[in-house]
């Protein structure tokens, strides 16, 4: 995210894939407003004041494919010290057998473009391995060993483990992010179903019945699952592929995220 991949990000794991998904319930097309908060600060480092918004669209069908628009734009306030602006950009596309994914994410700071990676990453068909082609910010070709997640594909399987009653999953996970080439280790906590109505002001009525589990996903270097996670990202995971309640966690502060807006979409069915 994540976030979001935040995520959403706007932003886990593995319980089967293409085939099992295929019964699973829809993900609905939504647009959501997240406005972020300065829930923590500690250190010399960490900011004195923080506020943001993220704005998510997120569109398409397992027969079309998935279309996830994101826009994250943070304001730092140092202890000491002009406001750092931060706005991250990101448009993917992952086909609905999660064997590829499109991805462009541009980063402005202080309203210069500081950093573009553009690129695609296709798995074998046999699943053992990912190919990613990189075009920004430089062309790069890298082959893996590997079987990561995509995002879509990510939240889905993370469904299918809350609804199997899992409390732990391990699993590893490509977005885009980062270098373009970096796929993360990640460990994520499943809580049990949530009985109380949702904290998000603009979900409490309209999917105050939809059944939703919070999540917290760290996500590690590879490799590097021993040591500390480069970030946290705190959620609750609605059945139909909306998230709220978000917690930010950067090591050094912490912002929070709550639904100000959330529009649903009309759904295409699958033919």
């Amino acid at each position: 995210m994540n976030l979001m991949n935040v995520c959403l990000p706007v932003a886990a794991l593995v319980v089967g894939v293409a085939p099992a998904m295929a019964a699973e319930a829809p993900f609905i097309p939504h647009r959501a407003i997240y406005d972020l908060t300065l829930e923590k600060s500690t250190g010399t480092s960490a900011p004195a004041a923080a506020r943001g918004r993220i704005a998510f669209d997120f569109s398409g069908s397992a027969c079309e494919g998935f279309v996830t628009t994101f826009r994250q734009v943070t304001e730092l306030q140092p202890s000491e010290g002009e406001t750092r602006t931060s706005d991250m950009r990101s448009t993917t596309y992952e086909d609905g057998r999660a064997k590829m994914l499109r991805f462009k994410i541009e980063t402005l700071v202080n309203g210069r473009l500081a950093e573009t990676i553009d690129g695609t990453a296709q798995k074998a068909e046999d699943g053992e391995a990912l190919s990613i082609n990189l075009r920004a910010p430089k062309p790069l070709k890298h082959d893996f060993g590997v079987n990561p997640l995509f995002p879509t594909e990510q939240a889905r399987t993370l469904i299918a483990a809350a609804k199997a009653g899992k409390r732990t999953f391990e699993a590893k996970v490509f977005d885009g992010s980062d270098t373009g080439e970096k796929i993360y280790d990640t460990l994520t906590v499943i809580g049990a179903q949530a009985n109380k109505p949702p904290e998000d002001s603009a979900l409490r009525e309209t999917l105050k019945t939809m059944p939703r589990w919070p999540v917290v996903v760290s996500y590690f270097d590879p490799g590097k699952a021993d040591s500390t996670p480069s970030y946290v990202l705190g959620f609750d995971l609605y059945e139909n592929g909306v998230s709220g309640n978000l917690r930010l966690d950067y090591g050094d502060f912490v912002l929070a995220g709550k639904v100000s807006k959330y529009e649903p979409l009309p759904l295409k069915e699958c033919k």
